[in-house]
């Protein structure tokens, strides 16, 4: 039995639409309605619903919050039995906070997965579902570090950037 901690943090893949005011927003985690979706064998999977941003005004002080989250979890140097993280991050920022989590947690003990959507889950054809299952099944295969994946690919980092042209991730050499 694998236990997968999921660290929900807003992003885009996690905002809803509002038709009052007609705006899109992160208003609370939407996670476990993404997961009964899934059939997940053989799988626990606990969430911490940290925090509820738009990864554009996530702060330093947001950032030292989900390394001490992962820390916690077992990504660090504290033992649980946790077999791999899974964070949902807005996409905008992702690759400040993973280059970050590969800083300050090296080397990390488990395969630590950050994941978002170029388009969050209620609109049609976002790839939320699809960057979420990828997720969580990477950290079953990966080893031990802190990963992106996306849009069919993991990429470890350090050197991970967002590509704005293409709306997706790349190794930061591309």
């Amino acid at each position: 039995m694998r236990s997968i901690t999921l660290i929900t943090t807003g992003g885009t893949i996690e905002k809803t639409y509002d038709e009052r005011s007609g705006l899109l927003s992160n208003r609370g985690s939407i996670l476990r309605r993404m997961l009964r979706r899934l059939r997940l064998e053989d799988t626990a999977v606990r969430t911490i619903e940290l925090m509820s941003k738009d990864s554009l005004e996530m702060t330093e002080d947001d950032r030292a919050r989900i390394v001490e989250a992962v820390e916690v979890a077992g990504g660090g140097a504290i033992t649980t039995d946790t077999t791999g993280i899974v964070i949902l991050h807005g996409t905008d920022t992702l690759a400040t906070t993973g280059e970050r989590l590969a800083r300050e947690l090296n080397p990390p003990r488990i395969p630590i997965v950050l994941t978002g959507a170029m388009r969050p889950f209620e609109m049609a054809r976002s790839d939320a579902q699809q960057n979420l299952t990828e997720a969580i099944f990477a950290v079953g295969v990966l080893p031990p570090g802190v990963y992106c994946v996306a849009h069919g690919r993991a990429l470890r980092f350090p050197g991970v950037r967002k590509d704005r042209e293409r709306g997706t991730f790349v190794p930061a050499s591309a």
